[in-house]
C-alpha cells in the first residue's frame, strides 16, 4: 500500500494513494489519529453506550439510541450495502481498518482518554453508517409534531402557525451559487456556511483525497469516508443545505401483554457492545390498522453509567418502527418510522460516485441514490453546468402524518412510495437557500423565515459580478431584518406614556442600524428588550399553559428543548408580535413594560459581551472561556442565541467555505476551531481568530507548498517538525 500524507500550513491533511480503497484506509487512520476522542465519542453515541465513560448526563441521549435502534440500523444498511453495492461496502472497510489501524495512536495524543478511563475501541463495518445515522437522525426535527400536540391540545390547530418558525431543535445553512454570467472569471463560484451545533472539535474536517481516479478537497464528517456535503473536485463542485423536509413520521401506538402466551418475542437477537438482553416474560402485542393484534418485538438492554447504577430500556418495535416514548403499561406510547429503518440505505451508495464526478450531471446521478438527510444541493462546473435540487427520501403519505402524531391502528396512515425530488431554478444567475420556502416546499412543513435568503440576494444583487475573495463579506452580514417586529411596536409607543429613560432608550432603538455586530451597545439593548419581551409574553396566562406539563405525557428527557416554551416563543417572537391578535394579550403594554425594565437596569455593554461562544464538548467539566460573537438567528451570519433564555450560542456556522470554478486555488475555506481534535496541539484552535473575524484559508492543492508527514506518524512528526502558522 503506497500512501503519502501531507499537511498545509493549517495541518490540514493532504492524502494521496494509488486507489481509492487504499485512500479510504488513509482517510480512516488519519482521522482517527487527528480525532480518536472524537471518534469513539460518536460510534459510542451511535450505540447508546457512551454514558458507560461521560456519565448520567448522556443517559437521556443513549436511552433514545437504543430505543430507537440506531445501531441495528446501520448494521442492517451495512447488511444490504453489501449486497446492493459491494464496492461501496468494500470501500466502508477500508476506511474502518484505516480507523482501528490509528485509534491507539490517537488516544495516546488525545488527554480525554486517560480523563475518562476510557480504552479506544474497536470499530465495526457499519460504525460509519451508526456516526451517520446519529448526527443526522434529529435534523428533521420530528420532535416538532409533539410540539404542534400540545398547542393544539392546549389552545387550538389555529395556533400552530404562530409558532411556525425554524426551532432550537434544528440545524439548517446558508448556500448561494453565483453562475458565470454573475462572476468576474466567467466562472461559478459557490459559497455558503452549514449551521449547526458548534462542537469542539468541529463537525467538520478539512481534507483531500487524492489517487488517480479523483482528486478532491472538502468538508468531510469525521467518522465517515469520503466527502459528502461541501466538495471541490477541481472541474465540479458542490454544497447542501437542510431542505427542512419532513421525512420521520411519529404513530401512537396501542400496546397489550397477551395473556397466556410467556417467552421472549425479540425478533431478531441482536446484540450491542455493553447491552444485556433480559428475556420478557410474556408477549407484547400491537394493534395494527386492520384490527389484528400482532406480537411486537421486545426486549431489555442495560445502559451502564460511569459513577452511578446502570439504566434497564425497553426497545420495542412495531410494523411502523422502534417505541421512542412510552412502553408496555404506559399511558401513552409513540412510535418513530424513519426511512433508513424502512429502505436499509443510508445512502452510502453515493459517496464513491461523488468524489468520482467530473460535470454537474455526474454529481446529479450520484445525489440520486442519496437518502439521509435530505438536503437542497447546489452544483456548477467548469464548462458552464449548474444543479440545484433536492436529494433524499420523502415518503409519500398523508397530510396529517407530516404534522401531527398520527394514530398506528386507523388505516390510511401508511406509506405509500417516494415523492420524486424537485430542481429549483436561478434567478438572475443566482441560486440562494436559506432553508425558506424554495424547491423543498412541497416536502415540507416549517420552514426559516425568509430573512437570510433575501438578505443573501439582496447582497449580491449590488453588484454586477462577484469574486471568490467577495464571498467572505455576506458570509458575516449582521443585518437582522427580523428586528422590525419588535421596533415598530416600540416606535408606536406614546412618549409621553414612557419615563424618561425609556425615552431615551427608545429613541437609541429607532436610530440603530439593525446590525448585530459584537461591538455595539444598540445591539446589545435590542437583545435586553427582545429577551424581557420573551419572558414577559411566556408569563401571559393564555400562553402560559404550553409551559405546563399537566396532562401531557411524561416525554422523554431528549425530546424536551422542542416542547420548552421560552425558545419557541423566542423564535417565532416577529409571528407572534405581528398576529392581528394574540388571545387577548396587550403586546403594546408587554413592549412598554420591557423598555421600562431594561431602561432601569445598569447598561448591557455591548452585544459580543453576553453573546458569547459555547461550543458543545463530551466532557462537560471543562471551563473556558470563549470569545463574543457577532451576528444573531436570523442574520446571514447566523449565530444562534435563545432570546429570553440565554444569549450564549451553542449554533452558528460549523464551517465556511467558497468554491471557485474559474481556479481551485483561489478557494477559501474555515472551520470554527482547527484540523486537529487534540486539546493543546498546534492545530487544535488556530483558525478561531480567523473564523471570528471572517477570514478563511486558501485552499492549498499544490504538492510542492504541503509538508511531507514522516512515516513515523504525527507523534514523530510532530516531534520534529512544525508548522507554519
Amino acid at each position: 500500500m503506497t500512501v503519502e500524507i501531507y499537511r498545509d500550513a493549517w495541518g490540514i491533511p493532504h492524502l494521496r494513494a494509488d486507489s481509492a480503497q487504499e485512500l479510504a484506509h488513509a482517510q480512516g487512520r488519519t482521522t482517527a489519529v487527528d480525532r480518536a476522542w472524537q471518534l469513539e465519542v460518536e460510534r459510542h453515541r451511535s450505540q447508546g453506550t457512551s454514558a458507560a465513560f461521560l456519565g448520567a448526563d448522556a443517559v437521556a441521549w443513549d436511552r433514545f439510541a437504543r430505543q430507537a435502534r440506531l445501531d441495528d440500523t446501520a448494521r442492517r444498511c451495512f447488511a444490504a450495502l453489501e449486497k446492493r453495492d459491494p464496492e461501496a461496502a468494500a470501500w466502508v472497510v477500508s476506511y474502518v481498518a484505516g480507523v482501528n489501524e490509528g485509534l491507539a495512536e490517537g488516544a495516546r495524543r488525545a488527554p480525554e482518554f486517560a480523563a475518562t478511563g476510557l480504552a479506544p475501541g474497536r470499530w465495526e463495518p457499519w460504525s460509519p453508517l451508526g456516526v451517520w445515522l446519529g448526527t443526522h437522525i434529529l435534523f428533521a426535527g420530528f420532535p416538532a409534531k409533539l410540539w404542534r400536540e400540545e398547542v393544539v391540545r392546549l389552545l387550538g390547530a389555529d395556533a400552530v402557525q404562530l409558532f411556525a418558525m425554524d426551532g432550537p431543535g434544528t440545524s439548517g445553512s446558508n448556500g448561494w451559487l453565483v453562475s458565470g454570467e454573475r462572476s468576474v472569471t466567467g466562472r461559478a463560484v459557490i459559497a455558503g456556511d452549514p449551521h449547526r451545533f458548534i462542537e469542539e472539535p468541529g463537525v467538520y474536517q478539512q481534507i483531500r483525497l487524492s489517487c488517480p481516479e479523483f482528486d478532491v478537497v472538502g468538508l468531510a464528517v469525521p467518522g465517515v469516508p469520503g466527502i459528502a456535503h461541501f466538495a471541490h473536485t477541481g472541474t465540479v463542485a458542490w454544497a447542501i443545505t437542510n431542505a427542512m423536509a419532513d421525512y420521520q413520521d411519529l404513530y401512537r401506538e396501542r400496546l397489550r401483554w397477551a395473556a397466556g402466551h410467556p417467552g421472549d418475542s425479540s425478533s431478531d437477537g441482536s446484540s450491542v457492545v455493553a447491552v444485556e438482553a433480559v428475556e420478557a416474560v410474556e408477549v407484547l402485542e400491537v394493534l395494527d390498522p386492520d384490527g389484528s393484534w400482532r406480537a411486537a418485538s421486545r426486549h431489555l438492554e442495560t445502559i451502564h453509567v460511569a459513577g452511578s447504577e446502570s439504566v434497564e430500556v425497553e426497545v420495542i418495535e412495531t410494523g411502523r418502527g422502534p417505541v421512542v416514548i412510552g412502553g408496555a403499561g404506559a399511558e401513552e406510547s409513540i412510535s418513530l418510522r424513519y426511512p433508513p429503518r424502512v429502505t436499509e440505505d443510508l445512502g452510502f451508495s453515493a459517496l464513491l460516485p461523488l468524489l468520482r464526478a467530473r460535470r454537474v450531471t455526474d454529481v446529479d446521478r450520484a445525489f440520486d441514490r442519496w437518502a439521509e438527510p435530505v438536503n437542497v444541493v447546489q452544483a456548477a462546473d467548469t464548462e458552464g453546468g449548474l444543479l440545484h435540487r433536492v436529494a433524499g427520501r420523502v415518503p409519500v403519505r398523508s397530510a396529517d402524518n407530516r404534522t401531527r402524531v398520527v394514530a398506528a391502528w386507523e388505516p390510511g396512515r401508511e406509506w405509500q412510495g417516494w415523492h420524486e425530488m424537485p430542481y429549483g431554478s436561478f434567478e438572475d444567475g443566482v441560486a440562494v437557500m436559506a432553508n425558506q420556502r424554495g424547491p423543498a416546499a412541497p416536502l415540507g412543513v416549517e420552514f426559516a423565515p425568509p430573512h437570510r435568503a433575501s438578505r443573501i440576494r439582496q447582497l449580491l444583487g449590488a453588484a454586477k459580478e462577484w469574486s471568490a475573495q467577495d464571498m467572505p463579506a455576506i458570509h458575516m452580514d449582521t443585518h437582522l431584518a427580523s428586528a422590525s417586529a419588535l421596533l415598530d411596536r416600540l416606535g408606536a409607543l406614546a412618549r409621553e406614556e414612557l419615563s424618561p429613560g425609556a425615552v431615551a432608550l427608545r429613541e437609541q432603538l429607532l436610530g440603530w442600524d439593525r446590525r448585530m455586530e459584537a461591538g455595539s451597545a444598540e445591539a446589545a439593548v435590542y437583545a435586553a428588550v427582545r429577551g424581557a419581551v420573551v419572558r414577559r409574553l411566556v408569563a401571559q396566562p393564555a400562553l402560559a399553559v404550553l409551559a405546563d406539563q399537566a396532562g401531557s405525557p411524561a416525554y422523554p428527557e431528549i425530546f424536551l428543548p422542542w416542547l420548552a416554551l421560552t425558545p419557541r416563543v423566542g423564535f417565532a417572537l416577529e409571528n407572534l408580535l405581528k398576529a392581528e391578535e394574540l388571545y387577548g394579550i396587550d403586546r403594546d403594554a408587554i413592549v412598554r413594560a420591557a423598555v421600562e425594565e431594561v431602561a432601569a437596569a445598569p447598561a448591557p455593554g455591548t452585544w459580543g459581551d453576553t453573546h458569547r461562544l459555547a461550543p458543545w464538548r463530551a466532557l462537560t467539566d471543562t471551563s473556558y472561556d470563549e470569545p463574543g460573537l457577532s451576528g444573531d438567528h436570523d442574520c446571514v451570519l447566523c449565530t444562534s442565541a435563545v432570546p429570553g433564555l440565554s444569549d450564549l450560542s451553542a449554533r452558528g456556522p460549523a464551517a465556511r467555505y467558497v468554491w471557485d470554478l474559474a481556479d481551485r486555488q483561489n478557494s477559501l475555506w474555515v472551520v470554527p476551531f482547527g484540523a486537529d481534535g487534540v486539546p493543546g496541539s498546534g492545530h487544535h484552535r488556530d483558525q478561531l481568530p480567523l473564523w471570528l473575524k471572517g477570514d478563511l484559508v486558501p485552499v492549498t492543492t499544490d504538492w510542492n507548498k504541503l509538508t511531507k508527514q514522516s512515516h513515523e506518524g504525527r507523534e514523530g512528526q510532530e516531534s520534529r517538525e512544525s508548522y507554519e502558522d
